[in-house]
């Protein structure tokens, strides 16, 4: 009975936020839309009975910045737009998540289709313009969903963007755990889970307290792509408590195995 009220609470959600994307987004500014969208998420996660909660500093830092992330499960997407929206860009397989994957995409979404170059230089200039405009735009350098406990190497092509647009990256850590303090076995989306399956474990599990740990900002102007990648994975890590690899991450490549990573620049001007 609980888990078919989620389901019914949820479907309305989602159609009524399908409704405010075709009514009201072409006609409002940025601002209120990005009001609309933390509404939405959050009302979303309440939905699935996550409790968001912030473990350093006491507000969120609203300047124009590449935010960077590690990636466990479709709920991040909303974690992040709850405290304060983004333009996200992702794997092209979000596009066809039932209902949800064309709200994100309203949301500005930048979808990337594996090893399609051409959309990365798309997604590249995206980011670039967007950041140059003072938005925040955010993307998961690891590519893919990892299981908590997991950071897989970081692929650092996109991080060209702040460096082109003078910005800041500012690396996030997210982590899932229940009331004993220990990583929520509901929220984990890989393998061959589907979006359907994630969703309904997460609708039938218990509460899920979502931790946003913000780490320290940093400067890309004059910086290398490789470096922030290396320093972003490095912050990301410690803060989730996961041991140091035996070999350092490769921290070059484009997202979803894109080949020629030396010729990013090249590619993405």
């Amino acid at each position: 009975m609980i888990l078919a009220l989620r389901i019914a609470r949820l479907v309305v959600h989602l159609l009524s936020g399908m409704l405010i994307c075709a009514l009201f987004f072409p006609w409002i500014d940025r601002e209120s839309r990005e009001i609309h969208i933390r509404r939405w998420s959050r009302h979303l996660l309440a939905i699935c009975n996550v409790h968001v909660q912030i473990t350093s500093g006491s507000a969120v830092p609203r300047a124009q910045a590449l935010v960077v992330a590690n990636h466990v499960s479709w709920l991040d997407i909303f974690v992040l737009n709850a405290l304060y929206p983004c333009r996200f860009v992702a794997k092209a397989e979000i596009r066809a998540w039932p209902l949800a994957g064309w709200l994100v995409e309203q949301a500005g979404t930048v979808f990337i289709a594996r090893g399609s170059r051409r959309d990365l230089r798309r997604a590249f200039e995206g980011l670039v313009g967007a950041l140059k405009s003072g938005e925040r735009v955010a993307f998961f350098p690891e590519g893919t969903t990892a299981p908590q406990g997991t950071l897989l190497p970081f692929h650092a092509n996109l991080f060209e963007a702040a460096v082109d647009a003078k910005s800041r990256v500012q690396p996030y850590a997210i982590r899932y755990i229940d009331h004993q303090r220990k990583p929520h076995p509901a929220v984990d989306f890989v393998g061959d889970m589907t979006f359907v399956q994630s969703v309904l474990a997460i609708l039938s599990g218990k509460a899920i307290h979502a931790r946003v740990t913000i780490l320290r900002s940093m400067k890309a102007e004059g910086a290398n792509r490789r470096d922030l990648a290396e320093r972003s994975y490095q912050a990301i890590r410690e803060a989730l408590g996961i041991p140091a690899p035996a070999a350092e991450p490769q921290a070059d490549g484009q997202p979803e195995g894109d080949e020629d990573p030396d010729n990013a620049q090249a590619q993405q001007a």
